[in-house]
């Protein structure tokens, strides 16, 4: 099915019974990400009776719902006419939220690695990963995990052949094209190459997640002296990051 609105051709299929997927093309693209977004949105303003939960991935928006209160046919074709009738520019207000990150040694010890790989300096890793403002595409994996888009291809690099069994909280990492924040500590594959003293997930929090899909991020690099400040202004309930609207 192609949108009218948007010009992009989007899919829709079930998954079970209760259960269904609108899928937006076959590649990683902020455009894509945007109908993404604007049928999460929408979707999810229509507080729909039925409606269990509503997941956006890079490319898809799934739905979960409960049969017994309305049916499939009925759930696709609610789907199927938001999506239909979006229109550019209506995916909701999003912002740039400025990360503290101290790179390398004890907090990023795979910098050199991800220098080596690259044939630049860790200084020039650190230059280009804090260059752009990085599109969160989705959350996923852990409550809190930012996939970010928008990594500098030069320093592209594979996941560790052995993961760690244990990574910790606030750890910035790259994967292939990717890279992200592990909010809490947990197992993982990514090349480690610095940590961020700020809690991006805190289930105590009013809002649990410091930032939703389709914001940005800009990581900002600090000196060990620095993470320990705000580091101890975090436990404190002392520090809040730099927030700004996203202008695009």
């Amino acid at each position: 099915m192609k949108n009218n609105n948007t010009n992009i051709e989007f899919n829709i299929f079930p998954l079970g019974d209760a259960a269904l997927t609108a899928e937006f093309g076959d590649e990683i693209s902020e455009a894509l990400n945007d109908r993404v977004q604007m049928l999460y949105l929408q979707l999810k303003e229509q507080k729909v009776p039925g409606i269990r939960d509503i997941v956006p991935t890079y490319r898809s928006v799934t739905v979960l719902f409960d049969p017994a209160v309305i049916r499939y046919s009925r759930m696709e074709q609610l789907v199927r006419k938001t999506a239909e009738h979006m229109t550019v520019g209506t995916g909701g207000e999003h912002f740039v939220y400025e990360i503290p990150v101290c790179y390398g040694g004890t907090f990023g010890p795979d910098l050199s690695y991800v220098a080596e790989h690259a044939g630049i300096t860790e200084e020039e890793v650190i230059r280009l990963h804090t260059a752009p403002d990085y599109r969160i595409y989705m959350l996923g994996f852990l409550p809190g995990f930012p996939y970010l888009g928008g990594l500098n291809d030069h320093i592209r690099t594979p996941r560790l052949e052995t993961p760690r069994l244990k990574i910790p909280a606030g750890s910035v990492g790259i994967a292939g094209g990717q890279t992200g924040i592990y909010p809490m500590e947990s197992p993982g594959g990514w090349q480690l190459i610095g940590r961020t003293p700020v809690k991006v997930y805190d289930p105590n929090r009013k809002q649990p997640v410091l930032y939703r899909a389709g914001d940005r991020l800009k990581f900002i690099p600090v000196t060990p002296a620095e993470f320990d400040r705000i580091t101890a202004l975090t436990q404190e309930g002392a520090f809040t990051c730099h927030v700004e609207p996203y202008r695009s």
